[in-house]
């Protein structure tokens, strides 16, 4: 008994039944005493299709006699092999002539373990009623220009109803692929005839005579495997369909789920594909092209094989006119049609932005109620800025690369790919008429595993040969070849001809102009996360969720919590400067044991990040140099008259302000142990930038259906009420001088435009800046995953100032270029004016004086004076008892010099041009104090 014959009776146990009687269909037999019974079915239907084998003009009994006589006559089609062809025609005698026959061919038995076993948990038909299947959306950027695509994979269409398809185009798909479809059952055994002859005469492409509703079953239900039981199956589910749908719902699925070239499913997104118009205008060629390339969209593709194209076009058009859909005679000819007009195709490609479109789709569920934004063709109109978007990866894959590169981290595991093999075989196929190089093909048609990474992909296309001076060569996309620069001999070791590499391209300046190279550049280990808002509305402009989304979809600034070290200090000296203590008093950066909270046992010690203190400090120089001790001091009467009571206000200012979802009190909090989102981080930020107005984060403005709006943003910003504007502004002023002179001065240039403030968590796990101008707010993070709960420090001196601030220069640059224009940082508003007045001050002491210094303001009382809290948390004999009767000249040196060093970022050497604090250039060698703030203009 042969495995392949039980197959073939166990399909035609369930032909018999779909063809004789679809509304009885059995899917499980009795194994012994249903025998009888299937012996029934199999004869029943052997005579209807016998019957169909007349109609169709062809002899049966022919056919297997010639068969038997030269069993080679059938060809050498696939689906016939391994058949036993005695054994068949004893089959076909005992079920088709009801004949007897010494010994049974088939065992019946084995025919209905087959048959059950295919059977077994058939997929529900009845989800196909109102099935809407997904759909590709679309992702819109903030000037309301296309994106992106979102779609399920195998799933990039849109959907139209059957209305909207001409008839014309449906007849045309019904002639193409199921010529009776109106008159079947789900099941057209004339058709399978066909299919069968056509594979007698033809094993070169193979037919399946499958119907309409056959094929929406495999594409929707059972899948498309290439199996017997698949067959079963879909048979049968096929015929419960027919009796579940009706042929316009059934036809409407089919036009809306088969897959035409160019990446499109579905006859919509086919017909912007091909033509560039909606399904609805389509022309009867255009659609008749269209309903050919479902047989076989690669093997019939006019871009790739226009003369089989055109033959199936023939093909098509000849049906139509026996259908009459085409009046006799019309556009018949022995020439071969003319393909229809069809649009450039261009592959959908983008680089940018993925993890942006990510938290679209999340922000879609969540917002818009949306369960997913591929379960249908949407329109997204989103808040990014493309341009801001490249800017952003650029700066953050450079800088994550820069500094493993400077620590001495860089491992080079091998090459991204080898081309060797393809460049091999583009040199076998080449004539004399290519002009471009094999290598330079195969790299341009290369599909690199890292497609978001914006270095430059190079084929090395030289070896050196040992000679000194001579370097590996590396070939461009555009045809370039340059040299290649190494950082190690262990990424040479490790290269091959033909590798593909990343580089950044470097072109020729100075002595060498002209002439370019290639830096060799290495994927890094570290990861890190830039965001980017609109500071008034919270719309995020860009977003770069890690190093490469290849290599990780966590979305870092929305989906992982870091301890955020010395960024959250701001907030304790929101805390003081709202409860009326003023940018120049003093404040002690000395040791400081802080009681148990709550009757607990332990206290604590806190250390400044070098291990010094017993200095005398303003609020402005603690903040500027990131000072633990002078912040820690803040919690003994600086915020509220005790520890605990101040650690109790500053939780709620910083739940007010949603920095936090909820504040666990312990006293390392004002520290930044407390791991916060950056995108919480940065909405804290853009407050102080808009004197205490939150932004609410956002990238959806407006989701649109069938362009009916369904979703559009409501603006929901949230005032910190508990603090007011002058103390807003004065923090923001503040947070300047950590550019001028602070922790990130290595871009004090940045000064009169960006406030921000450094960070770095213990042991420096993570190093962090933000910072906001008048209209946009960044922040940056770096550090290496916490993978197994394990954590990596970046190494000493790998503070915020050395690792993010880099990052975050050309992250503001960008904004200045491509979203605002570069202004200096605005004077307070009108509600904090009234509350303040600017004096010049001695920046070391805080003493007002009346020229030279830096221009602070301070807060006033109703009369219009100034309310002095200079030497509020300690008197004026304890400020200076440190430093002696005699010390206090020399006083200001020393401290400037010691607050260098205690810096807690301690930003690389920068030449540093002079500086006129608090004064502005007017010309002609005349400086004038600047009206509001403080600003800072440098050189001449």
């Amino acid at each position: 008994m042969e495995t392949l014959l039980v197959k073939i009776f166990a399909t035609a146990l369930t032909l018999s039944q779909v063809t004789t009687a679809p509304e009885a269909i059995t899917t499980r037999f009795d194994r012994e005493a249903d025998q009888p019974r299937v012996a029934a079915l199999l004869r029943a239907g052997c005579t209807h299709i016998r019957k169909a084998f007349d109609i169709e003009d062809i002899n049966l009994d022919d056919l297997i006699a010639t068969a038997m006589d030269d069993p080679q006559a059938i060809g050498d089609s696939k689906a016939f092999r391994g058949i036993n062809f005695a054994d068949l025609l004893t089959a076909y005698r005992e079920f088709c002539k009801n004949e007897q026959v010494p010994t049974p061919a088939v065992d019946l038995a084995d025919v209905i373990d087959f048959y059950n076993k295919a059977l077994t948990d058939l997929p529900d038909h009845t989800k196909l009623k109102g099935l809407k299947l997904p759909g590709a959306s679309v992702v819109l950027d903030r000037k309301g220009e296309r994106f992106a695509e979102v779609f399920e994979e195998n799933q990039r269409r849109v959907w139209v109803v059957l209305a909207d398809i001409p008839e014309h185009v449906q007849k045309a798909f019904v002639a193409a692929e199921d010529k009776r479809f109106y008159e079947h059952k789900g099941i057209d055994e004339r058709g399978l005839i066909r299919a069968f002859i056509a594979n007698l005469a033809n094993s070169g492409h193979p037919q399946g005579g499958s119907t309409i509703t056959q094929q929406v079953v495999k594409n929707l239900l059972v899948g498309e495997e290439l199996t017997y039981e698949r067959k079963i199956r879909e048979m049968v589910v096929a015929s419960r369909v027919e009796h579940t749908l009706s042929k316009a719902e059934i036809l409407e699925l089919y036009l809306n789920s088969v897959y035409v070239g160019r990446g499109a499913w579905g006859i919509e997104l086919a017909a912007r594909s091909y033509f560039g118009k909606t399904a609805k205008d389509l022309t009867l060629e255009e659609g008749a092209l269209l309903a050919g390339l479902v047989k076989g969209p690669n093997y019939f593709s006019p871009d790739r094989h226009p003369g089989r194209a055109q033959e199936r076009l023939a093909y098509v058009l000849s049906r139509l006119r026996e259908d009459g859909v085409i009046p006799a005679g019309k556009g018949s000819s022995r020439r071969l049609p003319a393909l229809p007009t069809m649009v450039a195709y261009e592959r959908p490609h983008r680089d940018i932005g993925f993890h942006f479109v990510d938290q679209v789709a999340r922000e879609a569920q969540s917002v818009a109620g949306i369960e997913a934004i591929t379960a249908n063709s949407y329109t997204v109109r989103s808040t990014i800025s493309p341009s801001l978007q490249r800017a952003t990866e650029e700066a953050l894959q450079e800088g994550l690369w820069r500094y493993e590169r400077d620590a001495g981290r860089l491992q080079f595991r091998g090459p991204e790919a080898s081309l060797a093999k393809a460049v091999q075989r583009l040199e076998a196929q080449r004539t004399t008429d290519d002009k471009k190089p094999a290598w330079q093909e195969a790299l341009a048609n290369a599909r690199l595993p890292l497609y978001d990474v914006h270095w430059t992909p190079a084929v090395l296309v030289e070896k050196p040969t040992g000679k000194k001076g001579e370097r590996w060569r590396v070939g461009l996309v555009d045809g370039r070849i340059l040299p290649l620069s190494l950082d190690n001999g262990l990424a040479q070791r490790k290269l091959a001809l033909y590798d593909v590499i990343l580089v950044r391209v470097v072109e020729g300046g100075g002595k060498n102009k002209g002439a370019a190279r290639a830096e060799l550049r290495v994927r890094p280990v570290v990861q890190g996360t830039v965001v980017a808002l609109e500071n008034k509305t919270g719309r995020i402009l860009a977003m770069a969720g890690g190093f490469s989304y290849p290599l990780s979809q966590l979305n870092r600034a929305t989906q992982a919590v870091r301890q955020p070290g010395s960024a959250i200090k701001p907030l304790s000296y929101l805390a003081a400067l709202g409860k009326g203590l003023q940018p120049n008093t003093l404040v002690e950066d000395d040791e400081i044991t802080l009681p148990p909270i709550g009757g607990g046992r332990d206290s604590w010690t806190p250390k400044n990040y070098d291990g010094s203190s017993g200095d005398t400090l303003t609020l402005r120089r603690a903040i500027e140099n990131s000072r633990n001790l002078a912040t820690v001091h803040l919690l003994d009467g600086g915020i509220e008259k005790k520890p605990e009571a101040s650690l109790n206000r500053l939780c709620d200012l910083a739940l007010e302000a949603q920095i936090y979802r909820e504040c666990v009190r312990y006293y390392p909090f004002v520290l930044g142990a407390e791991p916060v989102r950056p995108i919480d981080l940065a909405a804290f930020y853009a407050a102080i930038a808009n004197e205490g107005t939150r932004p609410i984060p956002y990238v959806v403005e407006e989701i649109d259906r069938d362009g009916e709006p369904i979703y559009r943003h409501q603006s929901a910003n949230v005032p910190i009420t508990s603090v007011d504007h002058a103390a807003f502004y004065q923090l923001k002023s503040m947070m300047q001088g950590v550019l001028a002179r602070g922790t990130a001065r290595s871009i004090a240039h940045l000064a009169p435009y960006v406030a921000g403030k450094t960070g770095t968590s213990d042991d420096e796990n993570d190093a962090w800046f933000v910072g906001f101008t008048n209209d946009v707010t960044v922040a940056v993070w770096v550090g290496y995953d916490n993978a197994g709960g394990k954590r990596r420090t970046l190494g000493g001196g790998s503070t915020g100032g050395h690792v993010a601030v880099p990052i975050f220069e050309s992250v503001i640059q960008a904004s200045w270029a491509h979203v605002a224009p570069k202004t200096a940082l605005a004077p307070p508003s009108p509600e904090a004016r009234r509350q303040l007045t600017c004096q010049s001050v001695d920046l070391d002491s805080g003493e007002v004086q009346r020229r030279g210094g830096i221009t602070e303001c301070f807060r006033i009382d109703r009369r219009g004076k100034i309310v002095d809290t200079q030497y509020r948390l300690l008197s004026h004999q304890s400020a200076f008892a440190k430093h002696g009767d005699d010390d206090d000249e020399d006083r200001p040196v020393r401290s400037r010099r010691r607050e260098r060093a205690d810096s807690d970022d301690r930003p690389a050497r920068a030449r540093r041009a002079h500086v006129e604090r608090g004064w502005q250039w007017y010309g002609q060698r005349e400086w004038r104090p600047s009206p509001w703030g403080q600003v800072f203009f440098w050189g001449r």
